[in-house]
């Protein structure tokens, strides 16, 4: 009787966790779709508050804060000036409770990354040497933690790419580094429907500009 009355508690609870995960799973969903979706600050901004509360509703999850943190990342890239940091000010806090939850991941170096060549915009002149060494760490870290992972390797093409010639970059040595990163992305499978899957677009388009004449 008493082992049938524990299966049954143990069962119900089970019942209860799958529910939540189910919910967690599906607002994920429908945030990412709007994600997808977003051309604007005014949208991006929307679709990180939905994210924020999934973040405060699911505390031990990683991936509300780091999307969170991405939002952000692209509101940053329609700012000019001090707005910029301002954005990338957020997205670093976010990225930062990310990596607290889920320590050593990939994707959040690449967010890292990603945040650091962001900064660069403000001022390239003044801010490229140091945001682009930095952004170039964080791609090399989220190399090494996950070979696999695409994002890191359109991070340091994309730097290759906006990089002027005669400081070593152009569109001439970002061409081999952007036919690796497509075809990373061509073996490239995210954990979940609701993991990371984002530049494989962008790394495509980069790609075909490079083999502009």
């Amino acid at each position: 009787m008493k082992n049938s009355i524990l299966f049954s508690l143990g069962f119900m609870f089970f019942l209860q966790v799958s529910a939540q995960n189910k919910r967690y799973v599906s607002s994920m969903e429908k945030n990412l779709k709007m994600m997808d979706t977003c051309k604007s600050a005014p949208s991006y901004q929307q679709t990180a508050n939905g994210f924020e509360r999934i973040a405060n509703a699911e505390k031990k999850e990683w991936l509300p804060s780091y999307y969170v943190s991405l939002c952000n990342v692209f509101m940053a890239t329609t700012m000019k000036g001090d707005k910029i940091d301002e954005y990338c000010d957020i997205a670093e806090k976010y990225a930062n409770k990310a990596d607290s939850l889920s320590p050593n991941n990939s994707e959040v170096y690449a967010l890292r990354a990603l945040i650091y060549s962001s900064r660069i915009s403000v001022n390239p002149m003044l801010r490229g040497a140091k945001f682009g060494g930095m952004s170039g760490e964080m791609s090399s870290k989220a190399k090494e933690l996950d070979p696999n992972n695409p994002r890191p390797y359109l991070l340091q093409a994309q730097g290759m790419y906006y990089t002027p010639p005669q400081f070593g970059g152009g569109k001439d040595k970002a061409l081999p580094l952007l036919e690796e990163t497509v075809k990373k992305y061509e073996a490239f499978h995210p954990a979940s429907t609701i993991h990371p899957d984002w530049g494989k677009e962008r790394a495509k388009m980069l790609l075909e500009e490079c083999k502009k004449k």
